[in-house]
């Protein structure tokens, strides 16, 4: 199968690799499939972890927290993993990292669609502007830590949003 790299006006975005639907890591990496999108794939990846969310929510919050570290642990690992396999350092497909910064955002968030609908837009505007430390992470740390981080802190911005809100309303 012949690899064609799709450019944009912003960059040139790498090939998807062939395996994406054969081999369980790169199926998770690239956000169950959503990943596969070829226009924001990071947009659809946040919104293919909702149901994830929703499946989750309703944990006690230490076991939600719980839930969060130890999901971005295996998301850092399968970052790496992947990039290394693939040899694209954070692979615009590559979502499960959108999925961790979401699961961060929405941390003790009070239930019900408006919150959620809150949380996906300030994770996306987080991630995708790229206030101070997000950028500095995204360029210098080169591994699947630093994939997963920048969405992490993203989160924690989002999160930070929420919960002031979520206390002016309460």
């Amino acid at each position: 199968m012949v690899k064609l790299a799709v450019t944009s006006t912003f960059k040139t975005i790498p090939p998807l690799p062939d395996n994406i639907w054969q081999r369980p890591l790169y199926f998770i990496a690239f956000g169950f499939g959503s990943g596969t999108l070829p226009i924001a794939p990071g947009t659809f990846g946040t919104l293919m972890a909702i149901p994830f969310y929703l499946l989750f929510q309703s944990l006690p919050l230490p076991l939600y927290l719980l839930f969060v570290l130890l999901f971005t642990a295996l998301s850092c690992w399968i970052c790496e993993r992947v990039s290394r396999e693939i040899q694209v350092h954070d692979h615009p497909g590559m979502c499960i990292d959108e999925f961790a910064g979401f699961f961060v955002t929405m941390i003790n968030a009070p239930h019900g669609w408006l919150w959620i609908l809150l949380g996906f837009l300030l994770f996306r505007l987080f991630d995708i502007w790229k206030p101070w430390p997000i950028r500095d992470i995204d360029k210098k740390m080169h591994n699947g830590i630093g994939i997963v981080l920048d969405d992490i802190v993203a989160g924690l911005y989002a999160l930070i949003i929420i919960q002031i809100i979520a206390r002016i309303f309460s």
